[in-house]
């Protein structure tokens, strides 16, 4: 349904829905992946701890959540757009 006659106000929504979209995705895909990498069928000796979690999820949760928590920021603080719904 995109065409010319698409309302700017509509295409600046669905813009900012598919990057808040494709920032899920790729760190839901990096956090399951990770996870499943490096947290399944590992010897318990070779457990180490960062921050008080264990490695595999610091690295494949903590982290790549708390990136994506700032790059939501920024998104929203600097790319979103607040446009006037008068028309």
């Amino acid at each position: 349904m995109s065409g010319s006659n698409e309302l700017p106000l509509l295409k600046s929504a669905r813009r900012e829905a598919v990057g808040a979209l494709l920032i899920w995705l790729l760190v839901t895909i990096y956090s399951v992946g990770y996870c499943c990498a490096y947290g399944y069928n590992r010897d318990p000796k070779t457990l180490t701890f960062i921050l008080g979690f264990p490695d595999w999820i610091f690295w494949g949760i903590v982290v790549p959540w708390g990136g994506s928590t700032i790059i939501s920021a920024v998104f929203a603080f600097c790319i979103m757009k607040d446009d006037d719904l008068d028309s």
